[in-house]
């Protein structure tokens, strides 16, 4: 799906999109990008997009915050220099630009004011260290916010069905998060107020199977499906939006998923 919404800037664009609108955990940050814009809306902020990988996140932060800065980091080369190549395309390179970057080895300290770092944590088994290193990178003031699994099932791990388990935490090195347990990871690498609240409760997690876990499953079973995706979204979309928003704006008492804000003051 990549390569075919690659082609052109616009299809880029319009892949972005897409994931904005099908993804609960796009729906998630969004809302928290939106309210840190709004505390205050002129100002120009640095920013670290902290595993940027296909660039949807550093696309949509360069529309809320204009004017900031941005920069993508990640280990795989191929989306660094994929990431760069688009934004150079629609004329955002002065303001988002894309590095190689390991980051258990991360050292830019006092730089960023915001840092974000989606589906990211559970892939590193040192997270730890790459908290400590996220930390220091924060100017005072600053802010890093992380979604995350939970450890209420949030790797898919109540999922018996081993073809969807695989396919979906192959490169997962922790289950999910408890939200005891990321906040004394982070309070121990340096962060004084640490607040987090679950994500995915029971209308998100359906919603998230039958927006993308799915049509993820039946595209690995045959290509032909491809053919049918529209018309399965044309049905199931509306759903999906309305589940996405009751998830968004709800307390959720569980989750399988984690949105985290840590401030470094």
């Amino acid at each position: 799906m990549g390569n075919v919404f690659n082609r052109t800037p616009f299809l880029r664009k319009t892949f972005y999109s897409l994931l904005d609108l099908l993804l609960l955990r796009a729906w998630h940050v969004h809302k928290e990008l939106r309210h840190i814009r709004n505390s205050d809306p002129t100002r120009q902020i640095k920013i670290l997009d902290a595993g940027s990988g296909f660039g949807q996140y550093s696309y949509k932060m360069s529309r809320v915050f204009k004017g900031s800065t941005i920069k993508g980091v990640d280990v795989k080369e191929e989306q660094i220099a994929d990431c760069n190549q688009f934004f150079q395309a629609i004329g955002l390179q002065e303001r988002v630009v894309f590095e190689y970057a390991d980051l258990t080895t991360f050292n830019e300290p006092h730089k960023y004011d915001l840092i974000l770092s989606v589906d990211v944590m559970e892939h590193i088994e040192e997270d730890e260290l790459v908290f400590s290193n996220l930390y220091k990178s924060l100017s005072n003031n600053g802010m890093l916010l992380i979604s995350t699994p939970s450890d209420q099932g949030g790797s898919d791990t109540h999922d018996h069905e081993e073809d969807a388990v695989n396919g979906f935490i192959g490169e997962h090195v922790r289950d999910g998060y408890g939200i005891q347990d990321i906040t004394n990871k982070l309070k121990r690498a340096g962060f004084s107020v640490v607040e987090a609240r679950y994500t995915y409760g029971k209308i998100g997690s359906f919603s998230w199977k039958l927006s993308m876990k799915y049509p993820i499953l039946m595209l690995g079973k045959s290509k032909a499906f491809f053919i049918l995706l529209p018309f399965y979204y044309l049905i199931t979309f509306p759903f999906c939006a309305l589940f996405n928003a009751i998830d968004v704006n709800s307390a959720n008492d569980t989750g399988t998923g984690l949105l985290v804000k840590a401030y470094k003051k």
